[in-house]
């Protein structure tokens, strides 16, 4: 049996997005889509009615919403929708267990600031244990419907960020097969540094030495990445090792791409509590493109 894709539902403005993108996902791969909205009696950000009993009632009704509108956009997609009772984190994280991945949304607070992830996406993608595809809420104008804009001319490429010190064959597989779902090129980041001296800029005083060390990077990652190219034939990869903070050049490279993978270490079940990363982090608050986080080990 197929796994599905699952989407974690609010009534939000991004929950709509993402259950959009969830969707074209789930088309992508030929699974289902499974909607989940997790109902825990607490302080909404969107109101509901007062009171836990109308509140669930409004929760009861969010995932059929979305369904009615997503069986309008996809007629021929199997669109399932579950009200799940507990705290929303252990629930998607449930959910994302049974899916292919989980997507779930966040809310733009300004081009400067970047994205809100609120407790729940944060403590959702810092424990799961499948990838999970954090969405932006898009700014759309009011009769633009998500998915069905005019047709693209060429697709966009699919962006992953790797440390060639601590390669990860989970991303980038994931990263492989989303550029080849899409038919999009993939381009790889790496980002390193040169080797500080004393505090001596080893690009500015040495630059031949920088030269040397940046070809010797790229000719690494060239290497590393040679039996995916011969795996995934139809993928037109570009390598870039780039100098510098690897969530910068993540974020330059995001702004015209389709997707965005990064890797989130699971740590051993005795470490605790569970952290993102400095780059999940700095990447998933400011990214413009949907970001996939993949947890490994």
């Amino acid at each position: 049996m197929k796994r599905p894709v699952a989407v974690g539902v609010d009534g939000s403005p991004a929950g709509l997005a993402a259950a959009d993108w969830g969707a074209r996902e789930a088309r992508l791969r030929e699974v289902p889509l499974r909607l989940v909205h997790a109902w825990e009696w607490q302080p909404y950000a969107h109101a509901p009615p007062a009171g836990p009993e109308a509140a669930r009632r409004w929760s009861e009704g969010v995932p059929r919403e979305v369904t009615a509108q997503l069986r309008r956009r996809y007629p021929d997609l199997d669109i399932t929708a579950d009200l799940l009772t507990g705290p929303p984190p252990e629930m998607l994280c449930a959910a994302a267990d049974e899916a292919e991945l989980l997507v779930i949304g966040t809310v733009g607070v300004g081009g400067l600031t970047g994205f809100l992830l609120g407790s729940v996406a944060m403590a959702t993608v810092a424990h799961a244990e499948r990838p999970v595809v954090v969405v932006r809420a898009p700014r759309t104008a009011p009769d633009e419907q998500p998915g069905q804009g005019p047709a693209a001319t060429a697709p966009r490429p699919v962006v992953v960020g790797v440390d060639l010190a601590h390669p990860c064959d989970e991303v980038i597989h994931f990263a492989f097969d989303a550029a080849a779902l899409r038919a999009a090129p993939l381009l790889v980041v790496h980002g390193w540094s040169p080797p500080a001296y004393y505090g001596v800029d080893v690009v500015g005083v040495y630059p031949n030495w920088a030269a040397d060390i940046a070809a010797e990077e790229t000719e690494d990652l060239r290497k590393a990445f040679l039996p995916w190219r011969e795996k995934y034939p139809a993928v037109d990869v570009t390598e870039q090792a780039v100098v510098g903070h690897p969530a910068h050049h993540l974020l330059d490279a995001a702004a015209g791409s389709e997707l965005v993978v990064i890797g989130r270490r699971t740590p051993s079940a005795k470490a605790t509590p569970f952290r993102i990363g400095h780059l999940a982090h700095a990447v998933l608050h400011h990214c413009p493109a949907p970001v996939a986080v993949v947890p490994h080990h």
